[in-house]
């Protein structure tokens, strides 16, 4: 059986949901060859026959001495597929390993299909196209995607040496972890619950309650990030963090088409607007007229009250 390689993350100890769904994906196409720093943690529980680690501090650079590493572990394993999850630092590690390869790369994808066919959808999602690779595909897969599904595999472990380089490395200084939230990571949330121009600069309060008592991620429109109300860290879109959740609220975001971009292959969405002519209007599962400011407290209590 051909392996497929896929660069997995663990966060507290687990694999997060988009690695699985990776797994679940990868086995599919071949045997996963499972890429993970420190620990694969319970990869083996969802497919992986061999589960490959490589220590944190002999990283020397995030990118690029990780493109080395999946370099190494392809040249020995010979994949015909490497799979990862479509975020900004994967996608220059795809792209720098594919150059690497002599492969292609394929980014934001949502499916691969029989034959290595890629689904990938474009122009702002108003196209989806098949495509396929020449050599390796190396392919970063949109979270949300694939349904994950356990499936006990051989689970080899293989403690990797960082290989030789001949580029400049970079020297790290210092680690400074970055906060962390109670909230579900935006891009693998099941609930993201965002909120635009319209919920106004002092608004996003009532963007969170919403979503902490959905158990979802807080979101945002590029307006609202560009106006400095939150973090661009929290911007959903094409220039921002693609989702692809359960359930998407937004309150108060026309839906430009940059925006519509990152969002809309969720599974419902749920749209609240004073603008009975916004765009986001077009993609609504279920959509209401009116302003975020007296209806989304009215919906925060009464969810509230029916879990109470």
């Amino acid at each position: 059986m051909n392996a497929v390689v896929v660069l997995v993350d663990v966060v507290d100890g687990a694999l997060t949901k988009p690695s699985k769904e990776l797994l679940t994906l990868a086995r599919r196409h071949g045997s996963p060859v499972v890429v993970a720093v420190d620990t694969a943690a319970d990869a083996a529980d969802f497919g992986a026959d061999v589960c490959a680690v490589i220590p944190a501090v002999a990283l020397a650079e995030p990118v690029a001495s990780m493109v080395d590493v999946l370099a190494a572990v392809c040249a020995e394993h010979s994949p015909a597929l490497v799979l990862m999850t479509s975020t900004i630092e994967c996608k220059e590690i795809a792209g720098r390993l594919a150059v690497r390869l002599g492969g292609g790369v394929v980014t934001d994808a949502v499916d691969v299909k029989h034959g290595l066919v890629v689904v990938q959808p474009v122009f702002g999602g108003a196209i989806t196209l098949d495509a396929t690779v020449r050599g390796t595909a190396v392919v970063t897969m949109r979270p949300g995607s694939v349904e994950p599904e356990a499936s006990a595999g051989a689970g080899t472990p293989v403690v990797l040496t960082a290989p030789a380089t001949t580029r400049r490395t970079v020297k790290v200084l210092e680690r400074v972890a970055g906060a962390r939230s109670s909230r579900p990571d935006l891009a693998a949330a099941d609930v993201v619950v965002s909120g635009g121009r319209g919920v106004g600069e002092n608004g996003f309060t009532m963007v969170e309650q919403l979503a902490d008592v959905l158990g979802g991620a807080v979101g945002a429109s590029r307006a609202a990030t560009d106006a400095g109300w939150i973090d661009h860290k929290f911007q959903v879109g094409q220039t921002g963090t693609t989702v692809s959740p359960q359930l998407y609220v937004a309150l108060g975001i026309s839906g430009a088409i940059q925006h519509r971009a990152g969002m809309q292959t969720a599974k419902t969405v749920v749209v609240v607007n004073k603008d009975r002519t916004a765009p986001l209007f077009d993609l609504a599962d279920f959509g209401i007229v009116g302003d975020v400011a007296s209806l989304v407290p009215a919906i925060v209590a009464e969810i509230a009250a029916r879990r109470a």
